[in-house]
């Protein structure tokens, strides 16, 4: 980096910072910290809330993600990629049932009514797993701008924009992060907007849109992939979920379908980068949007840098606040038969001050980001059957066991190398991870159903003995 480089890079890095936390409001109570509501008490408006859903789930590195994968399958890698965000449907949909036909307030406690406290424990240890991977995978992506890993300025980068982002975020809690995810959002909208200024005129629009094979072994193996896991993925991410619980009923799940499909949208845009990349022979390099980035100039290395900021500011604000209420609110209603009353904002400001430096230190260990979706989803497979047919069930706590561990075991067995070469569907890339999804979603889905099978069967035999 020269020094004009340096000062445009490092310049915006310390504006943006000073800017978010200078905006940001302060939350005066534990409601507005922990909930989002503002000093009165209003929940938050059904576009503010349209816009945190959309931008706090376009992570720093699933944005590269579809990048690569436009630079490796053309617009069949971007259209997998990007089908992970029908997730945010399916997913209001899903808690919209929950909330109107159970009246639970939060998942756990929907989790904890249906299937037993130990669930619910299980599931919180999920997605205290999923927000710790948060912290360092979209920290790493923006040190990536500011030079290679091992460099003073890469982690001096990553660990600044974690300062800044938990300085706003220890302001306001869940207020402050929906209230800056509508700058962020309309920022990430205007330079992918000025990115694609570039991108298109550079190309053949035809040959933009065209590029790639519809084959099982060129991208569509990992669309399945993602339409699989759109099932299961988003109720282990609380950034997500927990805005779910924020508004009304109704309100709330506009807001997710609209999220959804914008996301969907610009998902898919911006995985074009990577198309570009093909056409023109750039080499992606494991970061597309960089490599593009440099090819095209200083503008639009710029630019690249500044949508993965504000993408990943967005998410890291959100996981900070998450991770304040699973571990503030959420856990110590499982432990013990807590009040109601939410604990004092010192409490999750203390968590998220933990978590900014334990959040980080993968990144220094060195790490690979790539993996973090797929993998993910696949360990959590067993939530779709909890999620998707609890309605076949009032109390089943060996319905969740049986599904959840089920498919969390076949994830640990596919990350290991250890699922036995038959249950791959294809020859692609994905092709294990396929096989996997596939076959663990029968077999998650069978286990969910098996106590409840036995349990109708003895009913029978019970009632045949007494007549």
């Amino acid at each position: 980096m020269n020094f004009t480089e340096a000062s445009l890079f490092w310049g915006f890095l310390l504006v943006y910072g000073v800017v978010m936390y200078v905006l940001s409001p302060k939350s005066k109570n534990a409601n507005s910290f922990y909930k989002g509501a503002d000093d009165h008490g209003n929940p938050v408006g059904q576009w503010s809330l349209t816009a945190s859903i959309f931008i706090s789930w376009i992570f720093a590195k699933s944005v590269t993600n579809a990048a690569n994968l436009g630079a490796a399958y053309g617009v069949v890698g971007g259209l997998a990629y990007a089908t992970y965000w029908l997730s945010i449907p399916v997913a209001g949909y899903v808690i919209y049932l929950i909330r109107t036909q159970t009246g639970a307030g939060s998942l756990q406690e929907f989790l904890t009514s249906r299937f037993g406290r130990l669930a619910s424990l299980a599931f919180a240890a999920a997605i205290l797993i999923r927000l710790y991977n948060e912290v360092w995978s979209n920290t790493a992506v923006v040190g990536g701008y500011f030079g290679l890993p091992g460099d003073w300025e890469y982690y001096a980068a990553a660990m600044l924009f974690t300062f800044f982002t938990l300085a706003y975020s220890l302001k306001g809690g869940l207020r402050s992060s929906i209230f800056t995810d509508v700058i962020q959002a309309v920022v990430f909208v205007f330079f992918v907007g000025a990115v694609l200024f570039l991108i298109v005129p550079a190309n053949e629009t035809s040959a933009l849109l065209t590029t790639g094979e519809f084959r099982l072994n060129a991208g569509v193996d990992l669309l399945l992939v993602a339409g699989l896991q759109i099932f299961s993925y988003p109720f282990h991410d609380p950034v997500m979920t927990d805005r779910g619980f924020v508004n009304k009923e109704k309100t709330m799940l506009k807001s997710f379908v609209v999220a959804g499909l914008l996301g969907f949208v610009a998902v898919f845009v911006f995985s074009l980068v990577g198309v570009h990349a093909q056409l023109n022979g750039i080499a992606a390099g494991g970061n597309a949007p960089a490599a593009v980035g440099q090819s095209m100039g200083l503008a639009a290395l710029f630019f690249m840098s500044v949508i993965m900021m504000t993408s990943a500011g967005s998410t890291l604000d959100s996981t900070f606040t998450s991770l304040a209420k699973s571990l503030a609110v959420d856990l110590p209603k499982l432990a013990r038969r807590a009040s109601e009353k939410l604990p004092s904002m010192r409490v999750g400001a203390v968590i998220m001050v933990v978590f900014s430096i334990l959040g980080n230190l993968p990144m220094f260990a060195g790490t690979d980001i790539l993996k973090a979706t797929t993998i993910s989803g696949t360990m959590v497979m067993g939530l779709a059957p909890v999620f998707l047919f609890y309605g076949f069930t009032r109390w089943s706590p060996w319905s969740f066991h049986l599904s959840f561990w089920t498919g969390l075991a076949l994830g640990v067995l596919l990350a290991v190398g250890l699922i036995p070469s038959s249950w791959a569907i294809g020859d692609g890339a994905y092709a294990m991870l396929l096989g996997v999804n596939a076959y663990g979603f029968l077999i998650c889905t069978a286990g969910f159903f098996l106590p409840l099978v036995l349990r109708r069967l003895a009913g029978r035999t019970l009632a045949a003995g007494e007549a």
